[in-house]
């Protein structure tokens, strides 16, 4: 006989046998559940950013070796490198040169389809691409001595140099994208954008690089003038 049936009627010792959760357990329990998922979610958020994050870094990365090696493989008129210019119209080549060889418009979009790289970041935008006149000029290419007009600093005002005298820069505008190309050709709105931010879509030769922040999410890679001089060098483009 098991021990625990005897001197208890059958009937109460069926009714102990079926007692189940009540309906404070069960809520304590899904309470328990819920804040255990809640606590998930933020690292998994947090890691899915990260990863779009690295996926874009590698991606620019890429950008810049194949504007290294659209240098190598292009002469201008005067048999020197240059680089090509930014997309405009969003069919994804190279923008129209003026008469002298120089780039309508020194910023736009990456021209990924002269390129052969991917149209746009993890966020579904497109990359932001500026070059130096001097460097992407097709009709006189350019030098060792050549400089770059581009600098970046590490914030809109009161900032320092974080790399001056660049040939060209890349961005992407980060997960909220804003003033970022879209796919349609546009740009996204700026609102809510803040002075870092905005300083990477006015348009001029200055942009802003840091660490990620709560009002800053934009990402960037350059092309050093060291490292493109020494390509072009090693390739036997110039002297």
């Amino acid at each position: 006989m098991i021990p625990e049936k005897q001197n208890i009627p059958p009937a109460k010792w069926l009714a102990r046998q079926n007692v189940g959760f009540t309906l404070v357990e069960m809520a304590i329990v899904l309470v328990i559940i819920g804040l255990l998922l809640g606590g998930m979610l933020m690292p998994l958020s947090a890691q899915l950013d990260q990863r779009r994050n690295s996926e874009a870094q590698k991606a620019m990365d890429e950008i810049i070796q194949a504007l290294i090696g659209f240098a190598i493989s292009h002469s201008a008129t005067d048999g020197k490198p240059y680089l090509p210019c930014p997309n405009t119209n969003n069919d994804g080549n190279e923008g129209t040169r003026s008469g002298g060889g120089d780039c309508v418009n020194p910023e736009g979009m990456v021209p990924w389809a002269t390129l052969g790289i991917a149209d746009t970041d993890p966020w579904g935008n497109r990359y932001r691409y500026r070059v130096t006149s001097a460097f992407s000029n097709s009709t006189t290419g350019f030098i060792l001595a050549t400089p770059g007009d581009i600098k970046v600093v590490n914030a809109a005002t009161g900032g320092t140099n974080v790399a001056t005298v660049l040939p060209a820069i890349i961005l992407s505008h980060g997960k909220n994208g804003l003033g970022a190309y879209n796919q349609a050709g546009g740009t996204n709105a700026t609102t809510g954008a803040s002075a870092d931010e905005l300083e990477n879509t006015n348009g001029d030769a200055s942009f802003v690089y840091h660490a990620p922040s709560p009002t800053f999410d934009d990402l960037a890679a350059w092309v050093s003038p060291n490292t493109l001089f020494n390509r072009v060098v090693t390739a036997g483009k110039l002297p």
